[in-house]
């Protein structure tokens, strides 16, 4: 079976009007991962991730399995205290930084105004947006 390619500057919608390829390719998230990060860590899902290490309590490297270009990368973060099925009002901090190009470390940590203390937590999420190699 022959394999082909597509080519276009522009999606264009029956409806919704037009799009330049450069904002999906730009645009879009090039790993993410949804994990325990409790006990034995455990990914959820995700795109484009290898693999996750636990470096101690709320310290976590993500490997991706393509490389990025640098290490000038953006990656957002998120984390959830509680379990799934638990709404939780309290403040969380969460940051992450690039090793190199095939790896980041994220860290969680209660608020400041509780202890400001590193926290594993039930839900870990972080997205990588930047150019792939």
């Amino acid at each position: 079976m022959a394999l082909g390619k597509i080519k276009a500057d522009t999606l264009e919608h029956s409806t919704a009007g037009s799009l330049d390829t450069q904002y999906v390719v730009n645009g879009s998230a090039k790993a993410w991962v949804n994990f325990n990060g409790t006990g034995t860590i455990a990914s959820r899902d995700s795109l484009n991730v290898s693999g996750l290490t636990d470096n101690g309590t709320g310290d976590y490297t993500i490997n991706v399995s393509s490389a990025m270009t640098n290490t000038s990368y953006a990656i957002p973060t998120n984390g959830k205290q509680g379990d799934n099925n638990t709404f939780e009002t309290e403040g969380i901090l969460t940051a992450a930084r690039p090793i190199n190009s095939s790896s980041y470390r994220q860290f969680c940590r209660q608020p400041h105004f509780e202890s400001g203390s590193a926290r594993d937590f039930f839900v870990v999420d972080s997205v990588v947006l930047g150019d792939l190699a």
